[in-house]
C-alpha cells in the first residue's frame, strides 16, 4: 500500500484562498475514492470552522496537543483528537493555542521537523494529507513545508499576489535545500478569479507567462464567486452548497489534474523501480 502525499497549501498572504482551496480539494479527492486527511496548522483555526466546529477553541485535543506530545517524547494514539467529516474526509483540527506551539517551536530539538513526526504515523491510513497554513512564512509554515512532498500555492488574480510569489518561492527552495530535498511545488492556482474584467484576464496571463515555464500553473482558475464565501459558514464544501455552479466546477477540475499529476508520479516511480 502507497503511503499519502502530504500536500501544504500556502500562501504568506491571507485571503488567497487557501482554506477554501485545502477543504474543497481535500473533500473533491474524497469524493473520487481517496482517503484523505486535512490537517489545519494556522491558529485562526479557520479551516476547522469551515468544516463544521464554530467554536474551535472548546475542541479538547487539537493539532498543538499532538505537536506538544512530539516535543515531550511522549506516544500519540493514532485517531486521538483526528475528527471526521460528514463529507469523507478526516480532520486535525486546531484553535489558538497554536500560536503559543510557534514560540515553543523555536527552543525543540529538531524543530522543523515536528509536524513531521506528528504525521508519519498516519501516512498508512490516506492516500493524501493536505495542509492549510497560516499566512505568513513563520515557523508552523515551515514546519508545513519540511513535512511535505507538494506545495500548492493559491494565488489571488492581482498584481500584490504575484509580487509575493516570489518570496514564497525563495522559502520554499529554501527548505528544500536545506531540509526537504523532496519537496516539489505542485502547481500555481489562480483563485478569486472575476471573469468578467480584462485585469483578471491580464494576471492570468502574466502569472502564466512569468511562471509558466518554470512551475506548473494549474488549468483550473477558481471563479470569485459569494457563494463560495458562503460556505465557511455552513461547515459544507462548495460541492454540497452549491454542486451546479462555477465554483464546484471549477475545483473538480483541480481535484481531476492533481489526480492526474499523481498517477503520472506513480507511474514514473515504478518506471525507475523496473
Amino acid at each position: 500500500m502507497s503511503k499519502a502525499t502530504i500536500m501544504a497549501v500556502v500562501n504568506q498572504k491571507g485571503g488567497t484562498g487557501k482554506t477554501t482551496t485545502c477543504e474543497n480539494l481535500g473533500i473533491g479527492l474524497a469524493n473520487e475514492g481517496k482517503r484523505v486527511l486535512l490537517v489545519d496548522t494556522d491558529p485562526q483555526a479557520s479551516l476547522t470552522i469551515a468544516l463544521g466546529h464554530p467554536r474551535p477553541d472548546e475542541l479538547p485535543v487539537t493539532l498543538t496537543d499532538r505537536m506538544a506530545k512530539v516535543i515531550q517524547d511522549q506516544p500519540v494514539e493514532p485517531k486521538e483528537g483526528i475528527l471526521s467529516h460528514e463529507e469523507g474526509v478526516d480532520l486535525i483540527p486546531a484553535n489558538i493555542t497554536l500560536s503559543g506551539m510557534e514560540v515553543a517551536l523555536v527552543n525543540a530539538m529538531s524543530r522543523e521537523t515536528i509536524l513531521r513526526q506528528v504525521l508519519e504515523p498516519l501516512k498508512n491510513q490516506y492516500d493524501f494529507i493536505l495542509l492549510d497554513c497560516m499566512p505568513s512564512l513563520g515557523m508552523l509554515t515551515v514546519n508545513a513545508l519540511a513535512a511535505s512532498d507538494q506545495v500548492l500555492i493559491p494565488v489571488q488574480a492581482n498584481y500584490l499576489s504575484a509580487k509575493g510569489l516570489e518570496q514564497l518561492l525563495q522559502t520554499v527552495n529554501k527548505v528544500k535545500r536545506q531540509i526537504n530535498p523532496k519537496l516539489k511545488v505542485e502547481g500555481i492556482l489562480l483563485t478569486m478569479v472575476d471573469f468578467r474584467t480584462n485585469f483578471a484576464k491580464e494576471i492570468s496571463t502574466l502569472i502564466r507567462d512569468t511562471y509558466g515555464s518554470k512551475l506548473k500553473v494549474f488549468e483550473a482558475d477558481i471563479p470569485r464567486s459569494v457563494r463560495a464565501a458562503e460556505i465557511s459558514a455552513e461547515g459544507v464544501s462548495i460541492f454540497k452548497h452549491d454542486p451546479g455552479g462555477k465554483v464546484a466546477d471549477a475545483y473538480r477540475s483541480l481535484t481531476k489534474e492533481v489526480l492526474t499529476n499523481a498517477e503520472k508520479k506513480r507511474k514514473h516511480q515504478l518506471d525507475q523501480l523496473r
